[in-house]
């Protein structure tokens, strides 16, 4: 019963359909980050339960995570984007809460989903100025507004699992933890993020580069601004103070 607890609210493939219906229509911001924050903790929780996790259930969640990443690559809706990702990276902790050192699991899945709360407040930003948050409408955002388009990269970065921020250092202790007993299983989860920085790179082409389509909008202010960055600077902070733990 727990396995299939978690299997639910870490959105394992075909579980996945009620976790995206509620948060496509949850408000934006607050409710979609509210969604984000506490759905997989309950199916983390329901991990830790489990006595014991099958090769097989580890196996759907990674096979679950590799679709959701090969999804993101098509999507140009942030929000959806934002959906997918969450629930590719969350088809890990099967693999993962074997191996985990440092900070309890739960501070760790933080690692990965306060960076995508912080796209969403993001993407609310773009929501505000153009109507949607779409990529290639309008497109091209890094002249008009630097402000916006740096804090939105950085953000994808550390959505990513990119060195400083805390994701990374959880894949890649854990990974590496894996990689002696489960050599196959690292190789995947391995491939799933390099699907993720596939996909953040489409991404940043459909949002950042190329030639501004739109009308003329207010960057960020530097308040709002600072706040972003300072949430970041947060971020990269844990990664580093905890990087000794995690590895």
């Amino acid at each position: 019963m727990e396995l299939v607890v978690a299997a639910f609210f870490l959105g394992f493939f075909p579980f996945s359909m009620p976790f995206m219906l509620a948060f496509r229509r949850l408000p934006a911001p607050w409710g979609q980050a509210a969604a984000l924050l506490i759905w997989p903790q309950v199916g983390l929780w329901a991990l830790a339960q489990a006595p014991s996790l099958p090769d097989g259930f580890v196996a759907w969640g990674l096979a679950s995570a590799l679709l959701y990443g090969f999804r993101a690559l098509t999507l140009r809706d942030l929000t959806l984007w934002i959906g997918f990702i969450a629930l590719s990276s969350w088809g890990l902790f099967p693999l993962l809460i074997q191996h985990l050192n440092g900070p309890p699991p739960a501070m760790q899945l933080l690692g990965f989903t306060l960076p995508l709360v912080l796209l969403v407040f993001l993407g609310d930003e773009l929501r505000q100025r153009f109507g949607a948050a779409f990529a290639g409408l309008p497109g091209g955002l890094a002249q008009p507004l630097p402000r916006l388009s740096a804090l939105f990269a950085v953000t994808l970065l550390a959505v990513l699992a990119t060195p400083l921020f805390p994701a990374f250092f959880t894949l890649l202790g854990a990974l590496l933890g894996a990689s002696a007993s489960m050599p196959l299983f690292t190789l995947w989860a391995l491939a799933i993020w390099l699907i993720w920085s596939w996909a953040g790179a489409r991404l940043t082409q459909g949002f950042l580069i190329g030639p501004y389509l739109g009308c003329a909008s207010a960057d960020l202010s530097l308040a709002r601004g600072w706040l972003y960055a300072a949430a970041l600077i947060g971020l990269a902070g844990a990664g580093i103070a905890f990087a000794g733990g995690w590895l």
